[in-house]
């Protein structure tokens, strides 16, 4: 809705919209027919009271001009029907896109998005530090595999109850690589392992189960075992603080490599801290940058990094920047995992309010895997409307045309071509083993093998919930009365709109002959008031006033006397021709309204006098002088043509005993 026809379709739509009718009347009854087509009560009365301060007793005058209004409007419509703007796919695709767009709400559960968004917004100001001794599951994991990881992950717990170091386990079983020293090879230097440290994160910086386990599970403790997309996680919180957010520095930064030995070590040190003595005896920070800093990508900005993060980066760099509290504060020098850096705080984000931030939060919520809490309130809500039944048997006839060429992505659906049995329905709605069969060719990507009954049962339990989605999406209009009423507006409006286009707007722009037969017809109503031809004269300097005046009295052009005044670069003189009304200008109003040379008006240094060449009575304004008011009366002209020739056509037929119950 924020293109121009968006904003008129939303201006037309005042024509309709809906409430409860009045207590005397019954919304179901029928209040008129419109081209042989019923209208009821609840329609008429709730776009009426849409478009009326709410709560105000119904006026029989207002009503009566509302009616006159709403027939025209249904009138339009009915002829946009007959002529088909309804199933031209243009009409189709632009009314399907706001259908999608005002079924969303339906689709996610707000009690359970507003909770995600405030959990949200409460842990984003604190950051936590973890570490993690990791089980890994693969992306599809068979019942023995998820098993296997869940008992080898119970016995390591074990063995953290009974007091054994959460580090020293997390260097033995951990399957996350960085838990150990891994040796150098081609691809990389010697790397010292972590230990399970994850260093420091926040909201949003782990998967959603991940960060539970982990701002649930209290410093100095171990979580219970968590489960994620990627296998099983034992959780160790080693520190909680306040949230850094999202911070901007510049660092001076001396890396050492790899094979340093203790001396190349104690070489760097010294000269990092000759730097940060310059510094102290005030140095300046960014050519100091310039001439030692050793990382390039950063040293031609004067040091800067990205703003990023405490999870962006490793401990000790974060711990330095949680020390400064003003910006430009730096740090003496601190030694990373990469070499020794000298830290300078740029920028530092303060924390917003959660109606700041919440439209920020609401899309992170949708977009994160927490998200998904909300479809799965919503397809419970719908299993309890309409319950699914199943047929196993059908599910079954899978097991035996699906092969593991889904697994590279290559099944194709027409081997289940002679499956033709109800696999479920939902509802009235039947969907059948064909519409399963698409839904797997559609879906399947490359992933490892496993069982294809257990494959084709997940798969089919995410068909059932998309089955039950598109069978709620398919009953909103009869489920939900304001749905429907608002679909109805939308329809009616982007009609009245392309046939108004039509008819209305465009014609009057494009039709030169109607416009100029109209304005034939009209033009006395397009007058022009007494006028002034007259030009006004702009003096910088007070010395050339006179030349200026005797020039105009001699019958020089206004062309030539710009030209004899500024000649090719000046501005001292400025001239402005034309025929003045009332109230157009303020030195045009100052003034006489008599033939000849006015008072001089000075001010500032500049003198300003006008040389009135003629009062011009009213007169007939030309065409081109009043074209967009004529077009506007013209746009006026022809829907009224319009409107006449539909009562002409279309019956109208109002019930009058109803309407009197409404008044």
């Amino acid at each position: 809705m924020n293109s121009l026809k968006g904003k008129i379709v939303l201006s037309l739509l005042l024509l309709v919209s809906f409430i409860t009718a009045t207590a005397q009347v019954k919304n179901d009854e029928v209040l008129m027919t419109i081209a042989g087509k019923p209208v009821k009560v609840g329609e008429f009365m709730n776009i009426y009271q849409k478009n009326n301060v709410k709560g105000e007793s119904i006026d029989k005058k207002s009503l009566d001009e509302y009616l006159d209004l709403f027939i025209n409007f249904k009138l339009k419509v009915r002829q946009a029907e007959e002529l088909g703007l309804d199933t031209v796919s243009s009409f189709r695709n632009e009314l399907n896109g706001y259908r999608d767009q005002l079924a969303k709400p339906y689709f996610t559960d707000e009690a359970t998005l507003n909770h995600l968004i405030q959990e949200a917004y409460e842990r984003g100001k604190t950051e936590l530090r973890a570490s993690h001794i990791f089980f890994r599951l693969k992306p599809e994991p068979t019942p023995e595999d998820t098993l296997a990881a869940y008992n080898k992950a119970m016995s390591v717990r074990e063995k953290l109850l009974k007091g054994e170091s959460f580090e020293a386990l997390a260097t033995e079983f951990s399957e996350d690589p960085s838990a150990k020293d891994r040796e150098a090879n081609q691809q990389h230097p010697f790397l010292k392992g972590n230990h399970g440290d994850l260093g420091f994160f926040a909201v949003f910086d782990m998967v959603y189960p991940f960060e539970n386990g982990a701002y649930n599970t209290e410093v100095g403790k171990v979580s219970d075992l968590v489960h994620t997309e990627y296998g099983y996680h034992l959780i160790k919180v080693t520190a909680r603080r306040p949230a850094l957010g999202k911070v901007t520095v510049a660092h001076i930064f001396m890396g050492i490599p790899k094979t340093a030995t203790s001396e190349d070590s104690a070489r760097v040190h010294k000269r990092i801290d000759s730097v940060y003595q310059r510094l102290v005896n005030g140095g300046n920070f960014e050519e100091l940058v310039k001439a030692n800093s050793e990382d390039k990508g950063s040293a031609a900005k004067g040091g800067v990094l990205p703003a990023f993060g405490v999870n962006r980066m490793v401990p000790e760099f974060v711990d330095a920047i949680y020390s400064l509290n003003n910006v430009g504060d730096y740090t003496k020098p601190i030694l990373t995992p990469y070499g020794w850096h000298i830290v300078k705080l740029i920028e530092k984000k303060t924390t917003k309010t959660l109606d700041e931030e919440k439209a920020e939060l609401k899309q992170k919520v949708i977009k994160d895997s927490r998200g998904n809490q909300t479809r799965a309130v919503v397809l419970a809500r719908i299993r309890k409307d309409y319950p699914v039944t199943d047929n196993q048997e059908a599910l079954k006839d899978f097991y035996k045309v699906v092969t593991d060429s889904i697994f590279f992505g290559k099944w194709q659906a027409s081997q289940a071509k002679d499956l033709t049995k109800v696999l479920c329905k939902v509802g009235n709605m039947s969907f059948l083993q064909k519409d399963f069969a698409d839904f797997l060719a559609t879906n399947q990507h490359k992933q490892d093998k496993m069982k294809i009954d257990y494959y084709v049962n997940k798969q089919y339990a995410e068909f059932v919930d998309e089955s039950l989605l598109k069978w709620e999406n398919s009953q909103l209009e009869s489920k939900y009365p304001e749905f429907k009423a608002l679909m109805t507006e939308y329809r009616d409006g982007i009609l009245l709109f392309d046939l108004t286009d039509q008819k209305v707007w465009s014609k009057a722009v494009k039709d030169t002959v109607g416009l100029k037969d109209f304005y034939q017809k009209n033009k006395n109503n397009y007058m022009w008031e007494n006028r002034l031809d007259a030009s006004i004269y702009t003096v910088k300097d007070a010395k050339i006033v006179q030349k200026v005046k005797n020039f105009i009295q001699s019958g020089l052009s206004d062309t030539d006397l710009l030209k004899e005044i500024n000649g090719d670069t000046l501005k001292i003189l400025t001239i402005e021709t034309a025929k003045f009304s009332h109230k157009e200008n303020k030195v045009i109003d100052t003034i006489a309204w008599v033939p000849g040379m006015s008072h001089d008006i000075v001010s500032n240094g500049t003198t300003v006098f006008v040389n009135v060449r003629k009062v011009l009575k009213p007169e007939v304004k030309e065409l081109h002088e009043a074209r967009g008011l004529i077009t506007a009366d013209y746009q006026n002209f022809l829907e009224k043509e319009w409107i006449l020739s539909l009562r002409a056509k279309y019956p109208v037929e109002v019930k009058r005993d109803v309407l009197a119950k409404i008044k």
